[in-house]
């Protein structure tokens, strides 16, 4: 009976099943998105989110715990130095599942596990980008071309005057 047993067990034995979610953790890390099955998703987002909470005070201590469960050097470095001071302010949730649809071999559920901070696409957060478009232009940026046309204006005058200073050369000759 599994009374009470509540972690999905993935059909594997416990040696294998800690093998799977620490190489799945150290691909997490080290790629911040991963394509796998919701019910491997599920189960890892279980094991990494405490890993990523611990990552958030760079202590030795913490630095050999998450060792212990990683068994990776390189996804240990990369999980201190650059994934925990993008998640130091969140209080938690720093995965996000999504479905992607049914894997075409055996048709399981597929899903995209990814760290939330390393998504521009979602992160509301994120610093915008100052574009530049081609298309017809709203009022307050009329404004600004207006004010950036005389300096335009002066460099299309400059090579005007060298050309009628050449041909006036030409003309004397």
């Amino acid at each position: 009976m599994r009374h009470g047993k509540k972690f999905n067990h993935l059909g594997r034995t416990a040696s294998h099943r800690s093998a799977l979610l620490s190489n799945m953790a150290c691909s997490l890390i080290e790629h911040k998105r991963i394509n796998t099955t919701v019910a491997k998703a599920k189960a890892l987002r279980v094991y990494v989110e405490p890993l990523l909470t611990k990552a958030k005070e760079d202590t030795t201590h913490n630095r050999r715990i998450v060792f212990s469960y990683l068994q990776s050097k390189e996804a240990v470095t990369e999980l201190f130095r650059t994934v925990a001071p993008k998640i130091a302010e969140r209080n938690g949730g720093y995965t996000r599942i999504i479905k992607t649809g049914f894997r075409p071999g055996d048709a399981a559920d597929t899903a995209l596990i990814e760290l939330v901070d390393f998504n521009e696409l979602y992160n509301p957060n994120a610093e915008e980008k100052k574009t530049t478009r081609r298309s017809r232009r709203s009022a307050s940026t009329a404004k600004v071309a207006v004010e950036a046309t005389p300096a335009v204006e002066e460099k299309v005058e400059e090579p005007k005057a060298e050309s009628t200073d050449s041909t006036e050369e030409k003309a004397g000759e």
